[in-house]
């Protein structure tokens, strides 16, 4: 598979760079086998089933955009997860700059700092930073600022409803540089609706990384590498999954790639506690998830692929098609499908 096979047209003016409000009114294309279907996400209680289980991802995001300093160079620093040795591996503009063993100090707080150990050819490094726990979530939030997606244009820097916006309702676990954004649609009043008409909600924690910023490169698609991800699926969770009497039903691509990782080969869902880089092109056998609820997603990215494994790509290229001729809003901020294989 090509790389142009994933491409595709999509007007500047498409791109939302606001959510809407309140964050049920978005628009839902609901991509069924038999053909298209435009709702709102509010619509969502009549198009699940008694019986249903939906998973969301409950990882918050975290202030992961931070401004060091190696003497007199300026260098861009964004988080990506935390290693088992206690450094973070991040990804670092001007890295070229950087050796092993620098002292990196930041703008914003004058306590925080990193020493290099080591730099990958990709761009990434990996930092040690002084502080550990609560204290270094402190000066996160005092040094950090929100990752938010190149394409959300801020010229005069980020909103105070930003942080807001860009957090979903069901944010528990600290660790996301980005958000699960299928997860934004939801109010407390959709969920409360939901849960009366029969449906089950469980959380997943899957901490999206930088990797899902980070453009295919390759032209032949297999032979790009996704960064890993850390993902929790508890005993709990598992069991109301493995136990539901309707459908699996997955709220973004971030909750899907992690039941798929945690998925056996009758379609089981195990407890997990890791790492997955698991990157779905078509092709994929899907083991455990029958519906998806994502956002629209750029030309050429991971998330296109992922979503034309799930229910073809013809399929796919119609309903975006038809989302763009009808004023359907693209990307973090934007409407929602609902896809049925």
């Amino acid at each position: 598979m090509r790389l142009a096979d994933f491409d595709f047209v999509l007007p500047p003016q498409r791109i939302a760079q606001h959510p809407a409000h309140p964050r049920d009114s978005a628009r839902l294309l609901h991509v069924r086998p038999d053909g298209l279907v435009d709702h709102t996400v509010r619509d969502l209680p009549s198009l699940l089933r008694p019986g249903d289980v939906l998973v969301v991802n409950d990882t918050r995001v975290i202030p992961a955009q931070l401004a060091a300093r190696r003497g007199g160079a300026r260098i861009g620093i964004t988080l990506d997860r935390p290693r088992a040795d206690g450094a973070w591996q991040a990804l670092a503009r001007n890295a070229r700059r950087l050796r092993l063993g620098d002292r990196l100090t930041f703008e914003g707080d004058a306590a925080l700092e990193a020493r290099v150990l080591a730099r990958d050819p990709d761009g990434s490094v990996a930092l040690r930073f002084n502080l550990a726990g609560a204290d270094f979530a402190a000066a996160l939030q005092r040094a950090g600022a929100l990752a938010l997606p190149p394409y959300i244009q801020r010229p005069a820097g980020l909103r105070a409803e930003d942080a807001d916006d860009y957090q979903t309702m069901f944010a528990a676990h600290d660790g996301a540089v980005a958000a699960p954004t299928a997860g934004l649609h939801f109010t407390p009043a959709l969920r409360t609706v939901l849960e009366q008409n029969g449906v089950t909600l469980v959380t997943v924690t899957l901490h999206v990384g930088v990797g899902t910023f980070l453009p295919v490169r390759t032209d032949e698609v297999s032979q790009h590498h996704i960064h890993a991800e850390r993902g929790h699926i508890t005993a709990a969770t598992a069991h109301a999954i493995n136990n539901r009497t309707g459908r699996l039903v997955a709220v973004g691509t971030t909750s899907l790639r992690l039941l798929e990782t945690a998925a056996d080969a009758t379609g089981i869902v195990k407890p997990f506690a890791g790492e997955t880089d698991l990157f779905i092109l078509p092709g994929h056998r899907f083991r455990a998830v029958d519906v998806l609820m994502t956002n629209f997603h750029l030309p050429r990215s991971t998330l296109f692929m992922l979503v034309c494994a799930f229910v073809g790509t013809e399929r796919m290229r119609a309903a975006y098609s038809h989302a763009i001729e009808a004023g359907y809003r693209f990307y973090s901020f934007g409407d929602a499908c609902l896809l049925e294989r």
